[in-house]
């Protein structure tokens, strides 16, 4: 035997070695019940542990309707739920664990519930053409200190976990949150399509604190925020890239925020199509959505290096929303409160917009606060709306600890385009606003504004011209070139 011909024979040994220590599990062939009435949580759970404790494998959920409580999933395991399988969670509270998590983020001081868990695992991936409905309208709100993932559960809740894959599944129908990665590492979530309107807390993806994140090809379509990254725990998100998705949502499609302790560095969204939601009724937000893109930092912690880019908005209430306050909370009850944010380094390119709401995009920080070094670049926004001037007010309340939303300054601000406030080193390059509807606000309103360019500002009034730019208190070294 050659050298070639042992390297290759060596090859091979190690692949049947791989094939024959992977330990896969059809859980119909284990004994579950078919139909979507028996429970088959203990068979199910026992045949994870084999797959994980003989060294991985993929436990297979064959087509066909399988009832399950709390699965907790462990290092090695891959989860294949097939076309024409449905994962269904039990609709009584009780077949779900009360896990109380090591790791101490704002949502896990105490104890959680979610139909499939896991922390400190590796190699952990949940994968096929199936669906997983978590029948989370069965759990009601009973009121506001009831959190999700407390008595209504997650559909999936990861924490720690590192080498996890995500991809093709359809998840519908959580308690809460439908799925809550915090402080994992080497996620992957692709081709995924989510839709969650039965409860309140409905978001459709959270990645909380986490590290080298891709997102990519996946529709998803909430009541509450759509995509959204957070940083609930000293973690911050990091390394993180969300491209070709397309996002619906009741309230903010793509966000950063609004726990903010850890801090986002190095963000890149890219090549996403937002609109409002297939849903027609609200649970909590608007139908409209309330904004396209929303960066916040409010909760302490530095935001930097965020780019978002060529994305498309076929109607919001806010196409950008940029804010820095200070609501200063706690990631857990112990920890010290958190001191003023930093958001600065934030570059938006490409955005095509309409709206018909009266909520001006805003970019604003705090007296004292200043967001800092913003772009924006090549936007087209167009306004569908009618505004009777009676209707809008210029002394725009500061609301510095107020849950940061869209309309935390209310409901109609006096500036079709842009309102800025407290923000340093801003540029504004192409920005064209087409104004449709009867709107006598002026384009842009710039309130205590150190150091801003607007750079070919392009604005076409139906009604007439209006003022392109009103330059209010406290502003240095504002330039408009046209």
């Amino acid at each position: 035997m050659n050298h070639l011909q042992k390297k290759s024979f060596l090859i091979l040994s190690i692949f049947l070695s791989i094939s024959l220590n992977a330990t896969d599990i059809n859980i119909l062939e284990a004994g579950a019940a078919e139909g979507g009435k028996i429970l088959n949580t203990a068979i199910i759970q026992n045949s994870i542990n084999r797959i994980s404790e003989s060294g991985g494998g993929t436990l297979i959920i064959p087509p066909g309707k399988y009832l399950t409580g709390s699965l907790v999933l462990r290092s090695g395991v891959s989860i294949k739920v097939c076309k024409g399988a449905i994962l269904i969670g039990s609709t009584n509270l009780s077949d779900y664990l009360n896990i109380q998590p090591k790791y101490v983020a704002l949502r896990t001081f105490q104890a959680t519930r979610q139909l499939i868990y896991a922390e400190d695992q590796t190699n952990i991936s949940i994968t096929g053409n199936g669906i997983i409905d978590g029948q989370g309208g069965a759990f009601r709100r009973t009121g506001d200190g009831d959190e999700p993932g407390i008595t209504r559960p997650h559909l999936i809740q990861f924490i720690n976990c590192k080498n996890v894959r995500i991809e093709n599944v359809t998840m519908q129908n959580s308690g809460g949150w439908m799925q809550h990665y915090l402080a994992c590492e080497n996620l992957i979530i692709k081709g995924i399509s989510v839709y969650n309107h039965c409860n309140f807390n409905n978001d459709g993806l959270d990645i909380d604190g986490c590290r080298n994140v891709v997102v990519s090809d996946c529709i998803v379509d909430s009541d509450d925020d759509a995509i959204c990254m957070k940083s609930t725990s000293p973690a911050p998100c990091k390394d993180v890239i969300i491209s070709n998705c397309i996002v619906k949502s009741h309230c903010n499609a793509l966000k950063l925020g609004t726990e903010s302790t850890g801090g986002f560095y190095n963000i890149l969204i890219n090549n996403c199509s937002v609109s409002p939601s297939v849903d027609p009724d609200p649970i909590y937000g608007t139908v409209n959505g309330q904004s396209a893109i929303s960066v916040e930092m409010v909760d302490g912690g530095i935001l930097e290096q965020v780019i978002v880019t060529n994305i498309t908005v076929s109607e919001t209430n806010c196409p950008i929303f940029i804010r820095l306050g200070n609501r200063a909370r706690k990631h857990s009850p112990g920890a010290p409160e958190p001191g003023m944010g930093v958001l600065r380094n934030v570059f938006i390119s490409n955005i095509t917009a309409t709206t018909s709401s009266l909520i001006t995009s805003n970019i604003t920080g705090i007296p004292g606060g200043y967001t800092e070094n913003i772009s924006l670049d090549n936007i087209l926004i167009t306004s569908i709306a009618d505004v009777k001037k009676e209707l809008f007010q210029n002394e725009i309340p500061e609301n510095d600890k107020g849950y940061p939303t869209p309309a935390m300054f209310g409901n109609v601000l006096p500036a079709s385009g842009f309102f800025i406030r407290h923000v340093k080193n801003i540029k504004l390059n192409n920005i064209q606003l087409v104004v449709k509807g009867n709107d006598s606000r002026p384009a842009f309103i710039f309130q205590d504004v150190k150091d801003a360019l607007v750079k070919y500002p392009a604005v076409y009034f139906a009604g007439g011209d209006n003022e392109l730019i009103v330059k209010d208190t406290g502003c240095e070294n504002v330039r408009v070139i046209q």
